[in-house]
């Protein structure tokens, strides 16, 4: 039987991230405007003039003469004088030339048609815009694991097909003593290793033989802390099973009887074998699959209703591999009648085990069929796995 371990599983929170803004770039500002200057200031003086009375006609006259020069020469620096108040030019527009008068055009229209030749338009083939089909992506489907409950029902170990005998045959040691009670545990960890490995291998597992030590009073292993008081055990942890020396040794000379001590064997036998069943269910991942099963259970029956399921199911491969090996080991005569005895009345106070009528029949079904499919206790009523 595997021991209890630690369930609940450690939470992980994520940490959130953190981000920040950068300043916005200084505004520019545009330069100023600018200013405008004063008008000059302009304007000749006429000067002042003589007169004498003998040359009075002729002065005249050329007073007249020089008064009418004067007149025009004046009306023609007042036509090119420029005009001192008027609006400023922007500069944008061209300036006017000195012959031309203010408000004068300084382009005449032309007439006729302009000397330069008309551009002939040349025609430009129009663009066409193919529609594209937007390019998508397309993401792997995710694939999803197998569940708890289809690894332990649906597991290939079940279409591993029949185990075949090897041939495996019982140590000529008695357990009687530490010593003898080793060898036993030698000799079955070697004829296991022989038979469970290509079924293992058929249902995509990679098979590993399990470590075997053997413990008296109170032993610590990587799933806690067992006395001897108890039954045997395998720690997943570490792959190993641990034999109960005082309890293999002590039956086996509690008994002056032969069939006492025939049956102490086998229980021996079934013991180890039970054991290796359940390092069977932790190289399938039957095991770890279960204890995430009775962990997820909604109450305690149904918890121990999975316990048993596994304990159940241990028990059916050990007798598929004592069924593959009756003839050789042998399972005849006092020791067949014996071990069908020790099936049929196991005690389960804890009810984490299976009576004693359910386990008969999966130890049953075992040794009958030979075959792990024999044994999926996880599709079965909950009336056979009481």
């Amino acid at each position: 039987m595997p021991p209890p371990g630690p369930l609940a599983p450690q939470p992980w929170h994520p940490q959130p991230g953190q981000g920040g803004f950068g300043a916005p770039p200084p505004m520019q500002q545009l330069p100023h405007g600018l200013g405008w200057g004063a008008p000059p200031p302009g304007g000749p003086q006429r000067p002042r003039k003589k007169s004498k009375a003998p040359w009075i006609v002729v002065p005249i006259l050329l007073v007249g003469l020089a008064m009418a020069g004067l007149a025009i020469a004046t009306a023609i620096a007042q036509q090119n004088r420029p005009n001192d108040y008027s609006s400023p030019v922007p500069t944008s527009t061209p300036s006017t030339p000195a012959s031309t008068p203010v408000g004068t055009p300084t382009e005449e229209p032309t007439a006729g048609p302009s000397s330069t030749a008309p551009t002939t338009p040349v025609p430009t083939r129009p663009t066409v815009t193919r529609p594209t089909a937007p390019r998508t992506t397309s993401t792997p489907p995710v694939r999803r694991g197998p569940t708890d409950y289809e690894i332990v029902s649906r597991n290939r170990i079940y279409r591993a097909g029949t185990m075949p005998s090897l041939g495996c045959r019982e140590s000529n040691a008695r357990p009687s003593t530490a010593a003898g009670a080793r060898a036993n545990y030698a000799n079955l960890k070697n004829c296991l290793g022989r038979s469970w490995p290509v079924l293992v291998q058929r249902s995509g597992a990679q098979f590993r033989p399990p470590t075997v030590l053997t413990f008296t009073g109170v032993v610590q292993s990587p799933c806690g802390s067992m006395s001897d008081t108890g039954p045997p055990f395998y720690c997943s942890s570490n792959e190993a099973i641990y034999m109960n020396l005082r309890e293999d040794v002590g039956n086996y000379n509690r008994y002056r009887h032969s069939n006492g001590k025939v049956w102490a064997r086998m229980w021996m036998l079934h013991q180890f074998a039970h054991e290796y069943g359940h390092h069977i269910q932790h190289l399938t991942g039957i095991l770890e699959a279960n204890h995430d099963m009775r962990y997820d259970a909604p109450t305690r029956a149904a918890e121990l209703e999975m316990t048993r399921r596994l304990e159940l199911q241990a028990s059916c491969f050990s007798d598929v591999f004592i069924g593959a090996n009756r003839r050789t080991y042998p399972i005849t005569g006092q020791a067949q009648r014996e071990w069908k005895w020790l099936i049929a009345h196991t005690i389960d106070p804890r009810r984490d085990h299976g009576n004693a009528e359910n386990h008969r029949y999966w130890a049953q079904r075992g040794y009958d069929a030979r075959t792990p499919a024999a044994c999926n206790t996880f599709t079965s009523t909950s009336a056979r796995v009481q």
